[in-house]
């Protein structure tokens, strides 16, 4: 009977395993999330504004004294700040450009949508005070 059981489960949750898509999209979902919570934090920290600019499959940081930015911001790790989507991963419509004021207030709420997998994923930037979920 146990062996009947093993079976069956592992008929329905192998193939999951071994589609790395999803745990790619939420991975790169996750990595934007924290990006974007962390330009907000410096732009609070370094009384400057940060920006995030968007490709298809990426988004780029930048701080700067004024909305339109333009030094590249520097990661934790060192270099500059910039969050690519592994192969079959992307944003569903490119996001606009957006920045987080000094106080760390976003210039537009935003909702992201990563794709590439069964599901979308969803980020949300609240408008009045820059949270990131």
């Amino acid at each position: 009977m146990a062996i009947v059981i093993i079976g069956i489960l592992a008929v329905a949750a192998v193939p999951r395993f071994f589609d790395s898509s999803v745990f790619q999209s939420r991975g790169f979902a996750d990595q934007v999330q924290a990006s974007l919570r962390f330009a907000q934090k410096a732009a609070i920290a370094q009384n400057r504004f940060v920006c995030a600019t968007f490709t298809t499959n990426s988004v780029t940081l930048t701080i700067g004294t004024t909305a339109a930015c333009g030094t590249a911001l520097q990661s934790p790790a060192g270099g500059a700040y910039v969050i690519t989507a592994p192969s079959g991963i992307s944003f569903a419509a490119v996001p606009a450009a957006f920045n987080f004021s000094a106080l760390g207030v976003p210039s537009v709420a935003q909702t992201i949508n990563v794709t590439g997998a069964a599901n979308t994923i969803t980020i949300t930037i609240e408008a009045e005070t820059g949270y990131v979920h």
